[in-house]
């Protein structure tokens, strides 16, 4: 045991994994919120341009964010297993190491605002007002991306604290100060789409400063001070190759989603429209299963650090357990509920109807994924990213396959097939992959 220790971990039960992933499924409900609040205030301004504007800024700066997105994954891993090690001293040392990384990651992107904007533009062109208030927006809210980028290292490793009810309380932090910025700064004071900007620089500066605060008692040790460890050179290759690993899986992924979008395209803007409707199935689920992924993340690290074969297996069980549930309780709802739902979100026929028309493969989606996020949460929590890599590189590779086989002979539906195929692939070729998993932890390595 190390000078500096943990505090002894509760033990293993449905409360726990209830007490990890509900606050995170309230703080991903928050999300689309903030994003329809957005939209809302700068909708008061009586020209279309605005909008637009701040739609594409908004999509351009978190798609480069969210490249840092392997920051949180690797940090829940790496500081729930330094947590099972009881080693207090790496925790401490985790949270300063990640937040630098986060921050000089931010400082990078400052350096290259015009490389980005000029590429962005260039791949999503639009008129020139919209491009010239687009900009204005991007200009002001790059000067947030060290505070947006560190907040993926407070988030990972208050994960791995199982500390998401702090999670939850930074994101509703950052989301107040959002909109009170946003009516104060839009609607009183007539900024436009520079108010937006200014309203959420200010939210995502607050957000670090708050994080920094709910993670308080990570500087309460020594590890954050000690510059050997933090800069340890063993330490930070490690977590590169790990965050390495994790980006090139996420962008695989990211791949996937893309793809289904532009070839959706080809089949006309009716079924693309009705394709669209019905990825806002996919984003509930996702928003609903993270939860239990990010348990099975927290409480399989602490596991292996530990190198606790047993409670592995039992945190890995009971988060799978409520994910299931949650997951069938999701497709009992879009059975039942789905038509009304389309109906909400689009009142053109053509496109209800053909939304009604796939709505089926919406209803097996929650059912689909529960093995993709189980396994994700798992390797994750058990630092494999390597497994992810490659097991996303099969996936996307039967993927592919199947949409080339199907798409001709049956049309959306094969871009459907394909689509639920690559949930079903990831997931089972991690389960391929985990009895290795649990002969490492075993063997103590």
């Amino acid at each position: 045991m190390t000078a500096e220790a943990t505090p002894k971990a509760p033990p293993l039960s449905h409360s726990r994994v209830l007490q990890i992933a509900v606050p995170i499924l309230l703080s991903n409900i928050t999300v689309p919120i903030l994003g329809a609040v957005d939209t809302a205030v700068v909708g008061q301004i009586p020209q279309p341009e605005p909008i637009a504007a701040v739609a594409v800024g908004a999509v351009v700066l978190s798609s480069v964010y969210w490249v840092f997105g392997f920051l949180r994954m690797g940090t829940v891993g790496l500081t729930a297993q330094a947590r099972g090690e009881n080693d207090a001293c790496e925790v401490s040392a985790l949270l300063a190491r990640s937040l630098l990384i986060g921050l000089a990651g931010g400082v990078l992107l400052i350096a290259l605002q015009a490389l980005i904007f000029r590429g962005a533009f260039a791949l999503s062109p639009a008129s020139a007002e919209v491009e010239a208030m687009a900009r204005s927006y991007m200009q002001i809210r790059i000067w947030s991306a060290p505070a947006a980028v560190a907040i993926y290292g407070l988030t990972g490793w208050l994960i791995a604290q199982e500390r998401t009810r702090a999670v939850l309380a930074l994101q509703l932090g950052m989301n107040l100060v959002n909109v009170v910025l946003d009516v104060a700064l839009v609607l009183w004071a007539h900024m436009g789409v520079e108010g937006v900007a200014i309203a959420t620089f200010a939210a995502e500066w607050t957000g670090l400063a708050l994080g920094i605060w709910l993670c308080r008692d990570g500087f309460l040790g020594a590890g954050w001070r000690n510059r050997a460890r933090v800069f340890d050179p063993a330490r930070l290759r490690h977590m590169a190759a790990l965050n390495g690993d994790i980006l090139l899986r996420s962008l695989m992924l990211q791949g996937i989603m893309v793809s289904f979008m532009f070839v959706g395209a080809r089949f006309g803007d009716v079924t693309l429209a009705a394709n669209q409707v019905l990825m806002q199935f996919l984003l509930i689920t996702t928003y609903a299963l993270d939860g239990f992924a990010f348990a099975a993340e927290a409480l399989v690290g602490h596991a292996v650090g530990a190198r606790d074969l047993a409670r592995l297996r039992r945190g890995a069980q009971l988060a799978a357990i409520w994910c299931s549930l949650v997951a069938l309780l999701l497709s009992a709802v879009f059975w039942v509920g789905g038509p009304g739902l389309v109906s909400l979100m689009t009142v053109d026929p053509q496109v209800r109807s053909m939304a009604l028309a796939f709505l089926p493969w919406m209803v097996a989606t929650p059912v689909l994924q529960i093995m993709a996020f189980m396994f994700d949460g798992i390797f994750i929590g058990a630092t494999r990213a390597g497994d992810m890599r490659n097991m996303m590189a099969v996936s996307t590779l039967i993927y592919a396959a199947v949409l080339v086989l199907s798409l001709g002979p049956m049309g959306n539906h094969g871009l459907w097939l394909a689509f639920q195929v690559s949930f079903l692939a990831r997931g089972l070729t991690l389960a391929l992959r985990y009895p290795a998993l649990e002969r490492s932890v075993a063997a103590g390595v």
